[in-house]
């Protein structure tokens, strides 16, 4: 054997015997860290047992505290539900309205006190500081894989060669959509549309945002039969649609018709799936799929390329992205609701919105001045079974003559729900929500069988 085979092999063993030493000493410290002494947590620890505090002050079942809530002597204090206040929110509010106006999806809160362990986030101070991700964009690629994969088990969207863009809530990327549709330095503004009723924040945002480029010019109806196919439309296509929970699609056509499928609710808690939508632009949120409407995270799918890259220029310009801080908890919290088949947190909410359906629709049932909104159970490839509806609002309707400004009926009756003029429709309707807290939708149904039993007595003449 030569001189440099001789070293070459002591250089070997040398290697090998430090390799060994090495893979010794890391079990030497594993079995102290995870089997002698357990893990133990370092500059976790503070933060995590802060959060823990927080969590467990007492406040009745109706209320919560919040890390960043109001301090009252160095202790964060609860933050009471509708009708309810007090120290610890037990003192029930009497007399007090039911307010049903807004869309907060708080009935999603008690499955993620049951998910607590794993939706939990502890971030360091020093994440994600820089404006980009490593890779210089500004798009968690692990979260855009997550929402791919979401979508594949949800069945309601086909994001297959599709580009995703992320915005600050849905709200962002509507107008960013609108921006990416109309045509620049067009001689006549592209005209926005949507079809009665409809969710007034497409009106009110285009107005607000309104350039040269693009306005808003009321109901899809007008321009159903127009021939100018110079004259370029945007139409907004709810589905389910926002208020009264029926699937839509686009009502015009032709080379100058563009849409902007709105999916917000197309989720299988909300409305059965009948397939994947396969739009050419589609509109997503995380406040209605898992609740967290104070996160504002929300994302588009697009066909086309150019269109994709005027609305990630519009949000890059706008807000330079997507809060990374928001994203990091979005993809926390998808991980949670992709564990085992994906199903946990849809079978939650459905079985949650169908059992106040079938109850708020039993208490209507039994009146003749107020109706709702018919849905009819639909084949949902989702459950794989035929079911009935489970909207996020009911649309409901005053019959009576006299009843023309529905909302104020209702007011006067304990409900404060959203006027139906507010969405271009009729004042004999309003919008309740049934997506809010339980205490809420309580509230809601004690004022109902009030306004029924009232209703009744009057047609047997006891008042």
């Amino acid at each position: 054997m030569g001189v440099k085979n001789v070293e070459s092999s002591k250089h070997y063993k040398y290697a090998n015997a430090s390799l060994l030493c090495s893979i010794l000493v890391n079990a030497f410290l594993s079995y102290h860290l995870f089997v002698g002494k357990k893990w133990s947590l370092s500059w976790s620890t503070t933060a995590a047992a802060e959060a823990e505090a927080v969590a467990s002050i007492s406040c009745s079942g109706h209320g919560r505290a919040y890390l960043d809530g109001v301090v009252v002597d160095g202790k964060p204090v609860c933050e009471c539900n509708t009708c309810y206040d007090g120290p610890d929110c037990s003192n029930y509010i009497l007399d007090c309205p039911s307010d049903v106006n807004s869309g907060d999806p708080l009935f999603l809160e008690p499955y993620w006190m049951q998910n607590a362990a794993s939706s939990a986030l502890v971030v360091i101070g020093w994440h994600r500081m820089s404006y980009k991700f490593n890779d210089h964009t500004i798009t968690s690629q692990e979260l855009e894989k997550s929402i791919r994969k979401l979508h594949s088990i949800a069945g309601n969207a086909n994001t297959e060669g599709r580009y995703i863009v992320f915005g600050t809530g849905s709200t962002q990327l509507l107008n960013a959509a609108v921006h990416a549709l109309s045509q620049d330095n067009s001689s006549t503004p592209s005209k926005v549309v949507v079809s009665i009723p409809f969710f007034p924040a497409y009106e009110a945002q285009t107005e607000f945002f309104a350039t040269e480029d693009y306005k808003f010019y009321g109901d899809t109806s007008l321009y159903k039969n127009k021939s100018d196919d110079s004259m370029n439309v945007i139409e907004f296509v709810t589905s389910p649609n926002n208020p009264d929970g029926k699937l839509r699609t686009a009502v015009l056509e032709g080379p100058s018709a563009k849409a902007i499928h709105d999916h917000a609710y197309y989720w299988p808690q909300f409305t059965a799936i009948p397939s994947p939508s396969d739009e050419e632009l589609m509109i997503f949120t995380l406040s209605k799929l898992t609740g967290h409407a104070g996160l504002r995270f929300g994302w588009a799918v697009i066909k086309d390329k150019a269109v994709y890259e005027k609305m990630l220029t519009y949000t890059d310009d706008n807000t330079f992205g997507v809060s990374r801080d928001s994203q990091l908890r979005a993809l926390k919290l998808l991980k949670v609701v992709l564990e085992g088949d994906g199903r946990s947190l849809f079978n939650y909410a459905y079985e949650t919105l169908r059992t106040r359906w079938e109850i708020l629709s039993r208490t209507i049932s039994m009146s003749t001045r107020f109706t709702i909104q018919e849905l009819a159970p639909r084949f949902c490839t989702f459950f794989d079974i035929v079911r009935g509806p489970s909207p996020a609002y009911a649309w409901l309707r005053c019959e009576r003559e006299e009843d023309e400004l529905c909302y104020q009926v209702m007011k006067a009756g304990g409900i404060l729900g959203r006027d139906g003029i507010q969405y271009g429709a009729s004042s004999r309707y309003v919008r309740l929500s049934l997506i809010k807290s339980q205490d809420d939708f309580d509230q809601l149904l004690h004022y109902l069988n009030k306004l029924v039993l009232h209703e009744a007595h009057a047609v047997r003449g006891d008042i």
